[in-house]
């Protein structure tokens, strides 16, 4: 007998723990206060990144943070303001961002990466979800600058030391295998690793596919309330209903953190705002690529072309500020300089906030409060690269499965 379970959040996190516990015979529901259409798992480059193995605390990074706070148009924005929890997450972040923390992180992030890659080709080859965008055709680290190469080449040796697929590509080759756009950087580090996806193609049939199976998906909803004992959680209070419950998931992204605050339990996070710009023409660029000197994503996506980037810590908000849009417009410009993005592309710029650890960690795993309260939040950057490996863990650990990879790292619990 499957078990009643509800899910806080409807992005790619809570809907593939929806997909994965459904598939164990649990019933499932899914509560989230948007319509699902916006927000994170929307506006993201679509990434798949097995080649991402730095997490975002690393050292250095602070100091530049520091150096960009009064700049609102610099890729790592910290608004300057008073608020303790952020005072303590940039805390916790400064202890984690270490040499040894990240040496020790790197396996980890890889194999989560590579476990939620086979997920999404197992989903796609399923036809659950009938055809969506999953393409591996890499991704490319654009530069302009020697200190950029050399930084991007420590990456690469390691990547390849620990078996992913990475290539250099001098400017001649770099142009070849993108022939339709020109380019102004004197090559590219390339992650043949890595794919992508067009997010706003995949999340609505997930949802549909679903709601046909029984998943009750529950839109506009705002949980007010988590009633507990000593016993567990046992009710969910929204705005319009009260659900009972076996199981509690918690992956409501850069919510999660007030949330959890009302069963008294410390989880720091921080929303880490990232914008998109789409363009619906066509551009001629056909490979994913990251700008390395202007921080933005690129990616070719099912009917447009999609520019992305920037890390602003602003609080909770969905606030477009202007100016941080000019300067991925503009840094476009830079690497494809036949590109133009107008004003009205700029004008339909959105928004999505990412849970942030301070680690660069994700949260996924038991409470160690509450038998039957699991956590699957806080992925920073890679949230739709880790969304499958994420939902298939939570299954298991929900069910009393073995994990399909130790989860210890993730211990919601850990301290920094």
């Amino acid at each position: 007998m499957g078990k009643n379970i509800l899910i806080i959040g409807g992005g790619i996190i809570g809907l593939s723990s929806a997909y994965f516990l459904q598939k164990e015979g649990h019933r499932v529901t899914v509560v989230d206060k948007s319509d699902i259409t916006s927000g994170a798992s929307f506006v993201n480059a679509g990434y798949i990144t097995p080649s991402h193995i730095i997490p975002l605390a690393s050292p250095g990074v602070i100091a530049k943070g520091i150096r960009m706070m009064f700049d609102s148009a610099s890729p790592f924005y910290m608004k300057p303001r008073w608020d303790t929890e952020f005072f303590k997450w940039v805390w916790y972040f400064h202890k984690s961002a270490t040499k040894a923390k990240v040496e020790k992180a790197i396996p980890v992030i890889r194999d989560i990466n590579l476990l939620s890659r086979d997920l999404f080709t197992e989903i796609r080859e399923s036809k659950d979800l009938g055809t969506f965008q999953l393409e591996r055709k890499g991704l490319l680290m654009l530069y302009k600058t020697k200190a950029s190469y050399d930084h991007e080449m420590e990456v690469a040796r390691r990547a390849g030391d620990m078996g992913l697929e990475v290539s250099e590509l001098d400017k001649g080759r770099l142009q070849a295998i993108e022939p339709k756009v020109k380019i102004d950087a004197e090559g590219a580090i390339h992650y043949e690793c890595d794919g992508h996806m067009t997010p706003t193609q995949f999340m609505p049939k997930m949802v549909r596919y679903l709601e046909e199976v029984g998943v009750r998906i529950k839109r506009k909803e705002e949980v007010l309330d988590i009633v507990a004992s000593a016993q567990g959680i046992s009710e969910i209070k929204t705005d319009k209903n009260t659900y009972s419950v076996d199981e509690l998931v918690l992956s409501a992204g850069s919510w999660s953190g007030n949330l959890a605050k009302k069963l008294h339990v410390e989880l720091p996070l921080q929303g880490g705002k990232g914008y998109r710009i789409n363009v619906k023409r066509p551009t001629g660029i056909g490979l994913p690529a990251i700008l390395m000197e202007a921080n933005i994503a690129v990616t070719p996506m099912v009917g447009f072309t999609r520019f992305a980037g920037t890390m602003e810590f602003s609080g909770l908000n969905a606030v477009v500020r202007k100016e941080r849009v000019a300067a991925i417009a503009a840094g476009a410009k830079r690497f494809y300089p036949e590109v133009d993005i107008t004003e009205e592309e700029k004008g339909l710029a959105r928004t999505g906030l990412r849970p942030v650890s301070p680690d660069g960690l994700p949260y996924i795993g038991k409470s160690k409060k509450f038998k039957n309260l699991t956590f699957a939040t806080g992925h920073a950057m890679m949230g739709w690269s880790l969304g499958p490996a994420t939902g298939k863990l939570v299954a298991e650990l929900i069910t009393g499965k073995k994990t399909s990879m130790d989860i210890a790292p993730f211990d919601p619990g850990r301290t920094f």
